[in-house]
């Protein structure tokens, strides 16, 4: 079964949550529990103002610092489309890749609220539909801008004075419904071409979101019927984890993708009160909904995550879960049984003839 935790726990201390040393302590210890990838939570609300909260840092440069610091968990940052440029997310999330060492992966996710939308002063907050929409032409522009240089781009040759090979860097040549973006991008294809795509499913219904999930999901993460209680009365009975998980595999299918290619994992909160035994019941019960894993939530951190590993772990691995031992070395996208895409443009891929709103094949 697929394992990774979800860092968007309340610090034990709030002064915790702007240190580096706390982010790079959680990762070292999901990696000790040979967790297949982290989740750094990121969000443009800002903070309330309320007892302990002392603010928010950005997830990408997050994962970029615990990167060199470890060695063989995955690193999914979450990154918002809706105020972001995708020329941006494609470079930050690529030069992620770069310092992970092939470990990168992104969490799309969307600004819903006016609050949001101020901070900025460019745009007025748009219909939750029109959100999901952008995203998906987000995920579309960044990935043609990661394959904008081909593999073997870069050729340092001396003898020319020349680094890169001009006829290897393409113009993805994008417009669409929200974004005009020509490229090529300024940053060499990443280590995996691709970093694996972490999706969300909303618990209500938003067609849209789901369309997004279907075209462009490596990993889908699916809500439960009670919230994910690792403490629920019966953890086998979980119609709304199956349902999802149906609809996910549905709109993969639908999109013309192979839908055993997608991961889809249930979310479990893990409570201060919640016994070891009920998260793992909760685990065992996921896979025999047709889920493929568990996306761990503690409540709090770093004591919710240090439980999941020392006492959750060793229950997986005691029940044939999971396999004992280290993580491997290797990239996100190989522990997901990923491979690493093709570059399109390697093969005359014609840029203009998809591109368009939430479209092309790219």
């Amino acid at each position: 079964m697929r394992l990774a935790v979800d860092l968007s726990g309340r610090p034990e201390h709030p002064a915790l949550a702007v240190r580096a040393e706390h982010w790079v302590d959680l990762a070292r210890l999901a990696e000790s529990g040979a967790l297949d990838f982290v989740v750094f939570d990121d969000s443009f609300v800002p903070p309330g103002g309320g007892p302990g909260e002392v603010g928010r840092l950005e997830a990408v440069a997050v994962a970029a610092r615990v990167a060199p610091l470890t060695t063989t968990v995955g690193l999914v940052a979450t990154a918002t489309t809706t105020h972001t440029e995708p020329f941006h997310l494609s470079k930050a999330l690529a030069t992620l890749d770069f310092v992970s060492a092939g470990r990168a992966g992104w969490q799309p996710d969307i600004s819903r609220t006016a609050e949001e939308a101020a901070l900025f002063g460019r745009k007025d907050a748009a219909p939750v539909d029109a959100l999901w929409r952008e995203a998906a032409e987000a995920v579309d522009v960044v990935t043609r801008l990661w394959d904008s240089w081909e593999d073997d781009a870069v050729i340092r040759d001396v003898a020319t004075g020349r680094y890169v090979d001009r006829d290897k860097l393409h113009h993805v040549d994008f417009r669409g419904e929200f974004f005009a973006v020509k490229g090529p991008s300024i940053t060499p294809r990443p280590p995996q071409a691709h970093p694996p795509v972490v999706l969300r499913l909303p618990a209500g219904d938003e067609p849209a979101a789901l369309a997004l999930i279907g075209r462009w999901a490596d990993v889908a993460r699916v809500p439960s019927v009670d919230g994910g209680r690792a403490g629920a009365a019966d953890p086998g009975v979980d119609g709304l984890a199956a349902d999802g998980a149906g609809r996910v595999r549905a709109a993969v299918r639908a999109a013309g993708r192979d839908p055993e290619e997608v991961s889809v994992l249930l979310d479990v909160p893990i409570g201060p009160t919640d016994a070891a035994e009920a998260v793992v019941d909760r685990a065992a019960a996921a896979l025999g909904v047709g889920l493929d894993g568990v996306v761990l939530v503690p409540e709090t951190l770093p004591g919710g995550l240090r439980r999941a590993v020392q006492e959750v772990v060793p229950l997986l691995v005691g029940r044939g879960l999971r396999a004992p031992g280290p993580g491997r070395r290797t990239t996100l996208r190989e522990r997901l049984g990923l491979a690493r895409p093709a570059n399109p443009y390697a093969g005359g891929f014609d840029a203009t003839a998809t591109a368009g709103p939430v479209g092309g094949t790219g």
